[in-house]
């Protein structure tokens, strides 16, 4: 286990993370790039700092040479601060109550930025490793599901890893299975007039109804019944909006679904399904219309892998216990590499339950275990140049 200095070195990165607001929207990080940058290139890393939009900003840091190509993985974006009425802390002041250290981001992810910086200064301490690269990622555009942080960092070829080491609040779980995500737009139109005839119009939102109830009767509940260990298909009508008035026949109507998938299910085919079942429903041709909004497919890594196994290994080391394997319900940036072929872990300190809340909060000793895990980590798989 980590010291007691080790300790207060996570406990300082930490407050100094939590201070630097990066919330979505529109999860600016240019303040949090420009003080942790120098920070690793005074430790030797290569550091670059990229973006596709300005003011959503990404470290990539390396030490090392060639293959493998560890890296590891920390989003530093975080949902809004809410009503702040619901705090019982300053959230942008990491505060410490018992062993918990209360702040906006502590779990979701900026614990494991915590981490990963002590990680860094770690290697950096031992020469670097003795074989291969080690990358840490600091993104931004998490909380978005959107395009320009660890997405942008892979079609830019910026970051080509062949291990991939996310660092989700699993509470210092493995997960090593995770569902795809799709968004699907459905829009329907239909003819605007006057409320007090409303049979001379079309009505969109229930032209929109008629739709949703035939995806519920014909293709929901098959989606439902898809299981793959103990992760499921899910799929979520998040947000419904028509009309202009309430005296007018809406013209206009929008729903948005959330579709989650099966690491053996693949986007194109969901898609087509949704599509598929809503041309069945009998509405005009003309009358309705879908978008893939965005989409990535899950992602499956075998026990037996290499990192799965030495962060296993690392585990049992550190904590005398067996690795505890988990179950993502969200889905991580590891989503964007889920076709290159390459052992993708989430892995790091903080619960599920604790992030996207009020009186957010992390474990101090849960992040003196995660720091003492990844070092083995590190060790197992690349050993130290000194």
């Amino acid at each position: 286990m980590p010291v007691a200095s080790d300790r207060a070195r996570l406990i300082a990165w930490l407050g100094q993370l939590v201070a630097i607001p990066t919330a979505y929207p529109p999860g600016d990080t240019t303040r949090l790039c420009a003080e942790i940058a120098p920070e690793l290139t005074r430790l030797g890393y290569r550091v670059g700092v990229h973006k596709e939009v300005d003011g959503l900003e990404n470290i990539v840091a390396s030490i090392g040479e060639g293959t493998p190509h560890l890296v590891f993985n920390a989003h530093v974006d975080t949902v809004g601060v809410g009503d702040r009425g619901d705090w019982r802390t300053d959230p942008f002041v990491l505060t410490a109550h018992g062993d918990r250290l209360y702040g906006l981001g502590a779990s979701n992810c900026k614990g494991s930025m915590a981490v990963h910086l002590w990680l860094a200064e770690e290697i950096a301490k031992r020469g670097g490793p003795r074989r291969g690269t080690v990358t840490f990622t600091f993104v931004t555009d998490e909380e978005s599901l959107g395009p320009h942080g660890m997405a942008y960092l892979r079609q830019a070829g910026l970051v080509k890893p062949t291990m991939l080491c996310l660092g989700a609040p699993t509470s210092n779980a493995l997960i090593t299975t995770e569902r795809g995500v799709m968004w699907v737009a459905v829009e329907t139109t239909g003819r605007a007039a006057h409320a007090g005839a409303p049979e001379t119009g079309d009505n969109a939102i229930e032209r929109m109804l008629r739709l949703i109830a035939c995806l519920q009767r014909d293709l929901f509940p098959r989606i439902a019944a898809r299981r793959e260990g103990e992760a499921r298909s899910t799929v979520n009508l998040g947000q419904l909006q028509g009309g202009s008035n309430t005296n007018v026949v809406p013209s206009r109507c929008r729903l948005e679904i959330d579709r989650r998938l099966l690491p053996s299910e693949s986007v194109e085919r969901a898609y087509a399904e949704i599509v598929e079942t809503l041309r069945a429903s009998g509405e005009p041709e003309g009358s309705w219309s879908a978008e893939l909004m965005r989409g990535t497919n899950g992602f499956a890594s075998a026990a037996d892998g290499e990192l799965v196994a030495a962060l296993a290994g690392a585990v049992e080391q550190v904590t005398g216990e067996p690795a505890r394997f988990g179950t993502a319900i969200g889905a991580s940036d590891g989503r964007y590499f889920a076709e290159d072929g390459i052992e993708i872990v989430n892995f790091g300190p903080g619960g599920g339950s604790e992030g996207h809340a009020a009186n957010e909060f992390v474990l101090a000793s849960e992040l003196e275990t995660s720091a003492a895990i990844h070092l083995a980590l590190v060790e197992r798989l690349l050993g130290w140049r000194d």
